[in-house]
């Protein structure tokens, strides 16, 4: 003889589900952005990135009245000092593996690469396609400096630190 279960309550048919557990998950997603995998550093490099860009945006306005070269220059060596630092000790947390003054060199020869690629792909455009509007413009040089950028990444990455 098979014994039927009696049927629920009507209350517990209806009764909210459990809380999810979000500390435990916080704990794990903070785990994750801490750690050494590839793309935890990738989304602490971008990070690192926007930092030294506000940097750059406050001092460039500050500088003005050098003229817009020497604020440009002005903006990025220290933005790109920052971003160095923070990469050297938050991104890649190589601080003890290298120090301040060679991640500084080396951090600034690739942005220094960076830039000349940049500037040689906008030379190139003005000379090979010379009627390319702005916005056409602006979406090639966005385009190189994001794979500048992921060149960047992966340098530091694997080569630096």
């Amino acid at each position: 003889m098979t014994s039927i279960a009696p049927a629920p309550a009507f209350g517990s048919v209806f009764a909210p589900a459990p809380r999810a557990d979000w500390s435990g998950l916080r704990t794990r997603v903070r785990q994750f952005l801490l750690g050494e995998h590839g793309f935890a550093q990738l989304l602490r490099f971008a990070l690192v990135g926007g930092v030294s860009n506000i940097a750059y945006v406050l001092l460039f306005p500050a500088c003005t009245d050098l003229g817009p070269l020497a604020a440009n220059i002005a903006g990025s060596m220290v933005s790109t000092l920052i971003a160095n630092e923070l990469h050297r000790r938050l991104t890649f947390r190589a601080a003890d593996q290298v120090g301040w003054f060679a991640a500084q060199c080396q951090g600034s020869g690739l942005a220094l690469a960076g830039l000349l690629i940049s500037t040689g792909t906008l030379a190139g455009l003005d000379a090979f396609v010379p009627g390319l509007g702005e916005f056409t413009q602006a979406c090639a040089m966005l385009t190189v400096m994001a794979g500048c950028g992921g060149l960047r990444f992966l340098a530091l990455r694997y080569l630096v630190f």
